[in-house]
């Protein structure tokens, strides 16, 4: 049997959904002001808001997570935490899109998950209140994104890699993710980043620019939280109009461009051909995840 068969595929999807079964047991039992069983676990430490993905094995990126997070950010953006801290659990901050859910929907599915998916980029970007990332490991594709979206990133030491694989599967990126990407990437590097699809491990991250910080594994989510009083420290219309700003020249992008590039990126997104090829990266990568 071809190693990218639809049976091998469904085989795979039944494994990926066992093991989200068994963790959504284990999962969204804390304290939190707002929950989201099974998809998403929010807490305070003390003022800041933490917002803790529990989603499956990876924090696999679908509807149901994309617009759990978005949710809980445009609530918290009326509440009083001045911050929030986004991370991910069991050593996985997100492996992004969740490609086999996009085989099993085909064009039904992904055309009701793009726009969601932008709009999760959109919030996290360009969220009025400080944004901190915990990467707590593996912040691949999609995850990597929603990780730049955030006004500053921690890494965990010796965590996980981080990088943008898109182009790799053979999918184009989003015109709000690329932005993001080109916002936050080093420019010497941004090529690099985008079109070689590498997966970096935390100091040469930094040094890329998709990384701030580097800290201990047990002293991330702590060094984060500090990360987020110290921005919600500043004045608060201060510092959102001043992100407003430093943000808007990828306004300025997305209004002149995005609904033009989202089309056609869409287009290639539901070719037959993408499916096939998201089929043989599947086949490639699901052992390594």
């Amino acid at each position: 049997m071809p190693s990218g068969s639809p049976r091998r595929a469904r085989a795979r999807a039944y494994e990926w959904r066992r093991f989200h079964r068994h963790r959504e047991r284990d999962t969204m039992r804390g304290n939190g002001i707002s929950e989201a069983p099974r998809v998403l676990e929010v807490s305070h430490n003390g003022d800041i808001a933490v917002l803790k993905m529990g989603h499956g094995k990876v924090n696999a990126l679908d509807i149901e997570l994309c617009g759990h997070i978005t949710s809980r950010l445009e609530e918290l953006g009326t509440s009083s935490a001045p911050a929030v801290v986004l991370t991910g659990q069991a050593g996985i901050f997100s492996a992004g899109v969740d490609l086999i859910r996009a085989l099993e929907g085909g064009g039904t599915y992904l055309r009701d998950f793009l726009p969601v998916l932008r709009k999760l980029f959109d919030v996290v970007f360009f969220y009025p209140k400080p944004v901190v990332a915990a990467i707590n490991g593996h912040a691949i594709a999609g995850g990597c994104v929603l990780a730049c979206a955030a006004d500053q990133r921690l890494m965990a030491r010796g965590s996980g890699r981080i990088g943008v694989t898109e182009l790799l599967v053979g999918l184009p990126y989003p015109a709000i993710a690329l932005e993001i990407m080109r916002f936050t990437a080093v420019p010497a590097y941004f090529r690099e980043v985008i079109f070689g699809g590498g997966r970096y491990p935390a100091e040469a991250a930094a040094t890329r620019g998709l990384v701030d910080v580097i800290v201990d594994p047990e002293a991330l989510l702590a060094a984060a939280v500090e990360a987020a009083r110290s921005l919600a420290s500043l004045a608060p219309a201060a510092f959102a109009l001043t992100k407003s700003q430093t943000r808007q020249p990828v306004l300025d992008q997305l209004q002149k461009y995005g609904d033009v590039f989202d089309a056609a990126a869409d287009e290639i997104w539901l070719a037959p051909e993408s499916a096939s090829r998201i089929r043989d990266y599947v086949s490639r990568t699901f052992k390594k995840i």
